[in-house]
């Protein structure tokens, strides 16, 4: 597939799903958090099966698991700012009229880097995109119970949107070329921290149950066969 057709899609694919969420509202189901923990078992594989092989075929193990780990703690500082909203982990907050510009911020750096590894030879956008969509219905959702105005909803559901594809095409760019290795490191770090935290998190009281068990088995049987 081609990276043109995949920008499409991902922009499409979370404006679709903020409209999902706003018409939602606050009714949330539970088939969502299936949604989130298949997206999260999906992600995990694809990152295994397309990043980490391609990641380690040149050797120098250790520096690239060194930007691995900066990966995955980067990712958790910027869910401090996020409350964990890459995730699903959306909270009910008090009303807000202005734009949000921490979350903003904070979603857009990570699916900035998430957006790095994308290439017309791997299929990490599937990942990608059904990590999106559950992601953002909870942000429409999260929107609505805020009071956020619609206006500024759009505009943050179509900057959202664009982060991923913009992450890709700069690191694309001559400039940034000696550095993609080490980038594409942390973004494999930032896929392993959420969806790992997608897959224990999704599931009332952190508990596994069947329907969860089969959505995550499910998840990584649909990624081997891509």
């Amino acid at each position: 597939m081609s990276l043109n057709i995949q920008y499409i899609f991902l922009i499409a694919l979370v404006l679709l799903g903020f409209l999902a969420g706003y018409r939602l509202g606050d009714r949330q189901s539970k088939e969502i958090k299936l949604l989130l923990s298949f997206s999260g078992a999906f992600l995990l594989a694809m990152t295994f099966f397309e990043l980490v092989p391609e990641l380690y075929s040149e050797g120098e193990n250790k520096k690239y698991g060194l930007f691995v780990l900066i990966g995955i703690l980067l990712q958790t500082f910027l869910e401090f700012f996020s409350k964990g909203a890459e995730h699903g982990h959306v909270h009910s907050p008090s009303s807000q009229k202005s734009f949000p510009w921490i979350l903003f911020i904070s979603l857009s750096v990570h699916a900035l880097l998430e957006g790095v590894p994308l290439s017309e030879e791997n299929n990490l956008v599937f990942g990608i995109l059904i990590h999106k969509l559950p992601v953002a219905v909870l942000l429409g959702i999260l929107f609505v119970k805020a009071g956020i105005s619609k206006p500024l909803t759009l505009l943050f559901a179509i900057g959202f949107s664009l982060m991923s594809p913009i992450g890709n095409l700069l690191m694309g760019q001559a400039w940034s070329l000696p550095f993609h290795k080490e980038v594409t490191a942390i973004s494999v770090g930032i896929l392993l921290h959420v969806s790992t935290v997608i897959i224990f998190e999704s599931g009332e009281g952190h508990r596994f149950n069947l329907r969860k068990l089969l959505s995550i088995c499910l998840g990584i049987a649909l990624a081997y066969l891509l």
